[in-house]
């Protein structure tokens, strides 16, 4: 029997693999490069083979049409104004996002800051909630706050996961622990699939694609890559690439030639 969380993690994947471009970023610091339009941007990423992408609820209100890509919405927030940035409240519902029509929901945690314990709150009532409805839920687990030394230390990377997991999320997002087999470890310890949180924007298009063929052979599940896809300067080139490696599982080498190939 097929029950509604397969059908829903099967619109965000393809092969059981996920390649979702995050769009959030203009709530926390404005509307910065790349994401003055929205809707432009999801119809770019879209051509160029993403499985999915994640906005607010405004971005999803604000489309004037159906995306043809799976549709997550970030239900939790803050801002670069604030005096507590870390602190993600939540600003949506598991209830507004079906209403919506998204597929799956997340939610943002700051371990290790001071708000960590209203935010692990959030992240088990909205876990429970997503089961109620059926809803994917994925838990974006930053080690991020005061408590922090090293956010890229595979012990804390390990440990902010596996909460996420524990707490109910069917997809942890988290970050890069800098290199293949501790990132590997990480993933062997959390019990349910992992996701690679794009962060910085990188310097070169073969720095990021070796970044996701990495991760994908750490056994990551894919990518979700921001500033390093809509920042580009062809989204839906680099998206084509990307797509090579997480989807197809080719070689850096053979994604490297859709770039090159672009360029000729």
């Amino acid at each position: 029997m097929v029950f509604g969380k397969q059908v829903r993690l099967a619109r965000i994947t393809k092969h059981g693999r996920m390649l979702c471009i995050p769009m959030d970023h203009s709530f926390t610091v404005g509307p910065i490069s790349g994401l003055e339009n929205p809707e432009e941007m999801i119809v770019k990423i879209a051509k160029g083979g993403a499985t999915s992408f994640l906005v607010h609820k405004g971005v999803i209100k604000s489309l004037r049409k159906p995306v043809p890509i799976g549709m997550i919405m970030h239900i939790s927030a803050s801002t670069s104004l604030s005096l507590a940035p870390n602190r993600k409240m939540l600003n949506s519902s598991v209830l507004e996002g079906i209403r919506l029509g998204a597929d799956a929901i997340s939610v943002h945690v700051n371990m290790g800051s001071k708000e960590e314990p209203e935010m692990l709150e959030q992240l088990g009532m909205v876990a429970d909630q997503c089961d109620e409805y059926q809803m994917p839920f994925i838990a974006m687990m930053y080690p991020r706050g005061e408590n922090i030394k090293d956010p890229s230390d595979p012990q804390v990377v390990a440990h902010v996961a596996r909460v996420g997991a524990e707490s109910g999320a069917d997809v942890v997002k988290t970050v890069y622990t800098g290199d293949m087999e501790s990132f590997k470890e990480v993933v062997r310890k959390c019990p349910v699939p992992v996701v690679l949180a794009g962060g910085a924007k990188v310097d070169t298009d073969a720095a990021i694609l070796q970044l996701a063929n990495d991760v994908m052979e750490a056994g990551a599940m894919g990518v979700t890559f921001g500033r390093n896809v809509f920042q580009h300067r062809d989204p839906t080139l680099i998206v084509k690439a990307l797509r090579r490696i997480v989807i197809d599982r080719s070689s850096v080498e053979e994604a490297m030639e859709v770039m090159s190939a672009a360029n000729a």
